[in-house]
């Protein structure tokens, strides 16, 4: 089955306590629309800065109700296509961002999307398109979509991209999944607090897995393994990254934590992904060829 899934369609929170807008099954594929993490509020670079409803920030679209999918349980979540608007916008100003407090005045940039490149001022920058929120449902709390935590959510991590295999933990019946605010392109740290936010579709398949205990979330590509952490702290949002990627280590190959240990320092890249959200988040990557040379396939 594959299902259309509407920008009217969004939520403000991940909540166990959210309807499900479509009943899905293991192995289906859907297309999910989005706004822009503005909700497509931001049309102008002279616009009101001011005007803008804040409550209407970091829309996800969804969720929807995989069948199947049940509480202990892993949802991986194939992003096959990302498909972007021909137009994005970026803003930042004081109290924004890493640089936030030595800014004076707002900034707004529309950024047009043209020939595989976002147009910014003078230059033409190769988009990466990547998800920014994507999660299911707490077991029992509603997070702000514009927070991170074990369940996904605004992680800002620019390798949820085309072709990775986001893996999610199943708290509740259903999982009860949901993603949104895209951009064209972002760097590492999305320090300015915005990445080339633009609406689009993206079209994504499920599997549930049973019987996994990993540490969630991670990603998967074809060149990487990733756990991925948020805290408040980055160091330790690094710290959590780094012990998730031993306890996968000892769950699918049963390597102990030293050996783990010197695996990560030689071949292993610790990354930022984002400082700018309530909590911060970080990557642990290990090249998936080690990994499959130890005997684990995906």
């Amino acid at each position: 089955m594959s299902a259309t899934i509407a920008k009217t369609n969004v939520i403000y929170a991940m909540s166990p306590h959210n309807p499900p807008v479509q009943t899905l099954q293991d192995g289906d594929t859907a297309v999910f629309v989005t706004c822009d993490c503005f909700e497509d509020q931001i049309t102008r670079e002279d616009q009101d800065f001011g005007g803008i409803d804040w409550d209407r920030i970091n829309p996800a679209t969804g969720p929807v109700y995989i069948e199947g999918a049940e509480p202990g349980d892993l949802l991986a979540v194939h992003i096959e296509h990302i498909q972007l608007a021909d137009q994005g916008v970026m803003t930042t100003g004081p109290n924004l961002g890493v640089m936030g407090p030595s800014l004076e005045r707002n900034v707004v940039r529309m950024v047009p999307v043209r020939d595989g490149k976002a147009v910014f001022a003078d230059f033409e920058l190769p988009i990466n398109p990547m998800i920014g929120v994507i999660g299911t449902a707490p077991a029992e709390e509603d997070i702000s979509c514009g927070t991170p935590g074990p369940h996904g959510g605004n992680m800002d991590c620019k390798r949820i991209t085309e072709g990775a295999h986001l893996i999610l933990p199943v708290n509740v019946k259903g999982a009860l999944f949901a993603l949104g605010d895209l951009h064209a392109a972002m760097g590492d740290g999305e320090v300015g607090v915005c990445g080339v936010e633009i609406a689009g579709a993206v079209t994504v398949s499920f599997r549930v897995l049973k019987d996994k205990r990993w540490p969630v979330p991670m990603v998967m590509d074809n060149e990487r393994v990733m756990t991925i952490a948020s805290h408040e702290d980055l160091d330790l949002a690094a710290e959590a990254a780094v012990y998730h990627m031993a306890e996968f280590l000892a769950e699918e190959l049963g390597m102990d934590r030293g050996e783990a240990a010197l695996l990560m320092t030689a071949a292993g890249q610790l990354a930022i992904c984002q400082v700018v959200d309530p909590k911060k988040t970080v990557r642990m990557e290990l090249p998936r060829w080690i990994l499959e040379r130890k005997g684990f396939r995906w």
